[in-house]
């Protein structure tokens, strides 16, 4: 599990294919950044741009991971030399500031709108049809591994012509801290919607049908 506070920005120095063709995926060299890596073991969970990633060799300042294809299809940033947002799993004996993150990216938005406004910065995110439901003024959400509140929802259609925008506000030291500062309009993100959405839905859908 992990908060959504973003601990480092790190770099994907170097993307290399695994023995086994395309659809074995890649393994990735990571330059931890500021990430102290004393404490984490082979095995352990990070989260790079969202995604919870294992480690599998690590040196002082640096970590590698290996990334399946199919995990590669569902997310963006993993697949090329880039800076990434890196969280370390949450342990119980920390704050838990932003929201409980599992590391799983459910779908991939696209960004309609990235403009100043005063101080901040106005994100908006176009959401796949699916994750509409999950979607709420005020509740949680998390871009490329950054938990972020909703300010604003607008569902615009329905069925299957359904267009879900939502709306975030930045505020500077989230824009210094992130690698969100490089986001661009018609660029892709991974979304996690909140865990707490996800049971309710779950729970809501069996009492339907009771």
């Amino acid at each position: 599990m992990f908060t959504g506070i973003v601990a480092a920005v790190g770099k994907i120095t170097s993307v290399q294919a695994l023995a086994g063709g395309h659809d074995a995926g890649v393994r990735l060299d990571i330059d931890a950044g500021g990430l102290p890596l004393a404490d984490v073991a082979l095995g352990d969970s990070i989260a790079i741009n969202g995604a919870c990633m294992t480690v599998v060799e690590k040196d002082g300042t640096s970590f590698r991971v290996d990334v399946s294809r199919e995990s590669l299809n569902c997310t963006v940033g993993l697949d090329r030399v880039a800076e990434v947002n890196l969280e370390k799993a949450l342990t119980l004996a920390e704050r838990l500031g932003g929201h409980l993150v599992s590391g799983h990216v459910d779908g991939l938005g696209t960004v309609r709108k990235f403009e100043p406004v005063g101080e901040s910065w106005e994100l908006v995110i176009e959401a796949p049809a699916e994750l509409a439901k999950y979607l709420a003024f005020k509740g949680s959400v998390v871009v490329n591994g950054v938990s972020l509140t909703v300010n604003r929802v607008d569902d615009i259609g329905s069925g299957s012509a359904l267009v879900c925008r939502f709306s975030i506000n930045l505020i500077p030291h989230t824009i210094a801290m992130t690698t969100l500062k490089h986001l661009t309009v018609d660029g892709q993100v991974n979304l996690e919607i909140d865990l707490i959405a996800r049971y309710v839905e779950r729970m809501l859908s069996l009492s339907a049908k009771n």
